[in-house]
This record gives structure tokens, C-alpha cells and sequence, in this order.
């Protein structure tokens, strides 16, 4: 590197006869396997060279590891090496998923001539946008992720595996911990110092990040590219935004998004993809074999569509109203008063279940027993007599008065089955600390809820979930105003959401 590092990387060699493309793999866990198959041996038996390297202070190369910050300059002089090799011929792509797509977008601020594809999974381009997505910081994903680069050369790989499995209850301890910072310190391993400086940070527009994105990636690059993303992946928004930034100033991009979290992608399905996408753009080998630039599983229906662009032209939008006892109808109330009540007490917080987490436990799962605590608000529909099929970022307006200026809302769309099985769609959760409104007046909050593709099946019913958190997922409110980072004390905050003639709370589906 230009300031004299070592990285170590390992050269997947095709047999061919042919001068071959180059694959350039970045990656931070490591040479073994998963990463050794799915991305690099796969590629080199289907004819490309492939350097799959560590990234600066991991598994041998030299230097400090500190996300996000050296990519940029490290993939710039890798290219710079590749260069005065014999055996590469000027072609090259890049490949791979999670923090693998960060070192793609980094590589991709100012795009070497030589760049032909890109093929981004489950990527990220911004880490203050993961760490701080929704406004809270997502405490388990942060946690999970730093605890695992922490102990990632002390483990072997079945033993990696294990400890993946294991986090959720290994964890908990450190996840209950107040104050936030310095809980890593319980959880030992080699560290993570970025885990408490990004605790001390949770403004996103603090100059303190911009050496922790490579948004500018997105302006600058016409690289052809394949995003590949998970209806339940942590980087769904970015994913996104990756594909409308991109189709926007019409380069060449196409995005398929699965009913994927983050650790289950199928790779039966994404593989074929990658591979036809390289095929076409770096070897020049097949036209790309896409019937439309956008494909996307709808779940509930259980099928796969195609789109020319995402989100889809929507015909309309039903809209359906929060209604006294916990009903969700067509039409706004006619009451001159209509209110419901709950309270959230962040020293016993509502627990999160499934969703946008890097753990076994995400995705789409059963929100009964959730549901059925106090401090948990559910307005369901009548049993649906036609389906209604949901296409993009549901918005959801409650007219709310809280005692507490600071507290949060997490809100949640479910699908209920005939049988009572609650199942999570889509949610998302806001911060309405600071809010310009006095202490018990009503005000409005719209939330936007994260973009999906579902059907809601004749039968099957509409439920609003509302609470005042998702913990350990996201960190709680204290409720005193107090820094996250250093705050121990806590105060519970009493919600109380209208829903009348003047106040016609309500969640809004793009049909």
C-alpha cells in the first residue's frame, strides 16, 4: 500500500488457455471458507482469476482495522498492483456481500479505468446510516457485528459458526448494559475501539462519519452493477438507494430482492445471477439473461416478479383507519373523542422479535405472545374478502399526546392468518425526541415504514402494532434526555394515540 502496509491476499487461478478477467475480492473475515468458496473458488472454476484479500489489520495483513476508513485508498493501490501482474488482462470486477459491498462502493469513489461490474450483496455504502438507520442505534446488529470481528482469528470456522448461533443469549448481559459505552469491554476478544467511539456519535450528519461512507460512489460511478437484497436484510435501504441513485443517472444496474435477512440469502438464486452478470459486462461471454431490471419476491403471494423499475408505478393506495378497540376499518371515525393508551417503561422494555437483525432469530415470525403484552398496541382489519398486494414504503400518520418529550414509537405492519398467526412485514421506528410541541398536545407523527412487496390473502387480516421500542435491536429511550452513550437513569413515558373526526390516525398501503 502507499504508506508501505502489507495486505496478504490469496490468487485463484482458472484453467484456461485464454487471458482471463480478474475478480477482485475485498473482504474482512478472512481467507477460509465461506469466503474461499462462495467467492473465489466458485468464480475461478467458471474461468476468472480471483485476488481474494484481507482487508488492512485482518488475518495477516498488516496494519489497523478500523471500518470503512483505508478501503478506498487500499482497493485504489490493490488495482495499482494488479497492474504489473503478468497475468492480468486489464479486465476487472468486483464481488461480494455485506462489509464486501462496502470496500466495492469505496474501490468504486473514483472507479479504475479498468472497472467492468460490479456485483454488491446485501451491501452497505454508509455506516453511519447502519449504525443509526432509524434514528436509535441498532444496538444488536452493532454489538453482533463488532463482537464478531473481536473474536473472528481466535475461533476456527465451525467454532465461528457456533458463537453466530450462540449471540443472541451470549450477549444479553452486554445488550442490558447501561450506560451504552463500554460494554464491549465485558465481552473480551481483541477489541473493538470504533464500538464506543460510534456510541459517542449518534448525530449522522457529525462530521466525525464522513470517513465511514462511500456515498459519493453512488454520484460518481458508472460501473454495470447487480445489486442483490433481502426484504429483511439489515442494508435494505441502502440496497435501494443504491438502485434509484444509480437507475436515476441511467447507468447500467439491476437489483433482485429476496425474502432474505441478512444471514440467509439464497445463493442458488443469487449465484446464477452473479454469475450471468460477469459473464456479460467483464468476459463478454452471454448477453445478461434478465426478462426485467427489477426482480422482486412477493411474499404472501410466494412468487417472484418482474419490474422496469422499483418502486413500481402504483395505481392507488387503501388507506385504513385506527378505530376504538383495536380496530383498523375503511373509513375514518365519527367520533367526537377516541383515544388509546399505553405505556413504555424503559428499565423493562418491549422486546424486539424477528425483523432487520443479523441473527438466526430475524425475518418474518410469529408477534403473538409480543403482542400480547400491555405495553403493545395492535388495530387489526376485518377478515380481508379480496387481497390486497402492497407494493413499496407503507406510511402510517398517528395523531399522538405523550407526557415525556423523550421517547420513541416503533410501529409494525403485520399479516394475520385465518388461524390468529401474526407475522411481520414491514416496521420502523422513530425518535420523536426534540418535537416542537408541548407536553400533552396532540401532535402528528408520519412514519414511513420500510419498502416491501407483499399480498395480504383473502382471509387474512391487517394488523398496527405500536409500542414505544424494539429492544435489543434498537437501544431504548431513557426517557431523560440524557446522552445514550454515558445515561443510566430512566423514565417511563405514557403514549396516548387519538383516533376520532379530528384526529384520523391511520396507515396508508401503496397498492
Amino acid at each position: 500500500m502507499r504508506d508501505g502496509m502489507h495486505l496478504l491476499a490469496d490468487h485463484y487461478i482458472p484453467v484456461a488457455s485464454e487471458p482471463a478477467p480478474t475478480i477482485l475480492v475485498r473482504c474482512p473475515y478472512g481467507r477460509g471458507f465461506p469466503y474461499s468458496m462462495l467467492t473465489a473458488q466458485l468464480y475461478a472454476e467458471r474461468g476468472y482469476h480471483v485476488l481474494l484479500q484481507s482487508t488492512r489489520g485482518t488475518f495477516g495483513s498488516e496494519g489497523r482495522f478500523k471500518p470503512g476508513v483505508s478501503e478506498s485508498r487500499d482497493g485504489h493501490d490493490t488495482v495499482v498492483w494488479l497492474r504489473t501482474q503478468d497475468w492480468f488482462d486489464g479486465r476487472l470486477a468486483t464481488a461480494g456481500g455485506s462489509y464486501l459491498g462496502f470496500t466495492q462502493w469505496a474501490l468504486a469513489t473514483d472507479p479504475p479505468p479498468e472497472l467492468t461490474a460490479m456485483v454488491v450483496m446485501i451491501g452497505v455504502h454508509d455506516l453511519s446510516r447502519a449504525a443509526y438507520q432509524q434514528g436509535p442505534l441498532d444496538l444488536y446488529n452493532m454489538m453482533s457485528w463488532s463482537d464478531l470481528l473481536s473474536h473472528q482469528e481466535s475461533v476456527s470456522g465451525p467454532g465461528s459458526l457456533l458463537r453466530m448461533a450462540r449471540a443472541e443469549k451470549r450477549l444479553a448481559g452486554a445488550l442490558a448494559q447501561l450506560p451504552l459505552r463500554g460494554a464491549m469491554s465485558s465481552l473480551g476478544g481483541s477489541g473493538a475501539p470504533w464500538y464506543d467511539e460510534w456510541i459517542d456519535h449518534p448525530d449522522v450528519d457529525d462530521p466525525y462519519w464522513e470517513a465511514f461512507r462511500a456515498t459519493e460512489a453512488l454520484q460518481q460511478s458508472t460501473v454495470p452493477t447487480l445489486l442483490i437484497g433481502g426484504w429483511h436484510d439489515f442494508f435494505l435501504n441502502q440496497t435501494l438507494q443504491q438502485y434509484e441513485t444509480l437507475r436515476a443517472r441511467e447507468v447500467d444496474v439491476a437489483m433482485t430482492i429476496g425474502p432474505w435477512t441478512h444471514l440467509n440469502v439464497d445463493n442458488k438464486i443469487a449465484m446464477p445471477q452473479a454469475l450471468a452478470w460477469l459473464d456479460a459486462h467483464t468476459a463478454g461471454r452471454a448477453p445478461v439473461r434478465r426478462t426485467a431490471p427489477v426482480r422482486i419476491f412477493v411474499s404472501g403471494a410466494k412468487k417472484w416478479q418482474d419490474h422496469g423499475t422499483w418502486p413500481p408505478t402504483s395505481p392507488g393506495q387503501a388507506t385504513w383507519y385506527l378505530r376504538q378497540g383495536g380496530n383498523l376499518a375503511d373509513s375514518a371515525s365519527h367520533q367526537a373523542s377516541s383515544t388509546t393508551e399505553f405505556r413504555y417503561d424503559p428499565a423493562h422494555p418491549t422486546p424486539s422479535i424477528g425483523g432487520r437483525i443479523m441473527a438466526f432469530s430475524g425475518g418474518a415470525k410469529d408477534n403473538r405472545k409480543l403482542e400480547s403484552r400491555a405495553d403493545v398496541l395492535v388495530f387489526t382489519t376485518d377478515p380481508l374478502t379480496a387481497p390486497i398486494e402492497v407494493h413499496g414504503a407503507p406510511v402510517v400518520e398517528l395523531h399522538i399526546a405523550s407526557d415525556n418529550a423523550h421517547a420513541d414509537l416503533f410501529v409494525r405492519m403485520c399479516d394475520v392468518d385465518p388461524r390468529g398467526r401474526s407475522v411481520n412485514v414491514t416496521d420502523r421506528i422513530v425518535r420523536c425526541t426534540d418535537q416542537d410541541t408541548a407536553l400533552g398536545d396532540v401532535r402528528s407523527v408520519r412514519i414511513a415504514l420500510d419498502p416491501t412487496a407483499h399480498r395480504f390473502n383473502s382471509g387474512h387480516r391487517i394488523r398496527l402494532q405500536v409500542s414505544g421500542g424494539a429492544f435489543p435491536r434498537f437501544s431504548r429511550n431513557l426517557g431523560t434526555g440524557e446522552s445514550p452513550a454515558t445515561g443510566t437513569a430512566t423514565k417511563p413515558t405514557t403514549h396516548t394515540i387519538h383516533h376520532d373526526t379530528t384526529h384520523p390516525s391511520h396507515i396508508a398501503l401503496p397498492s
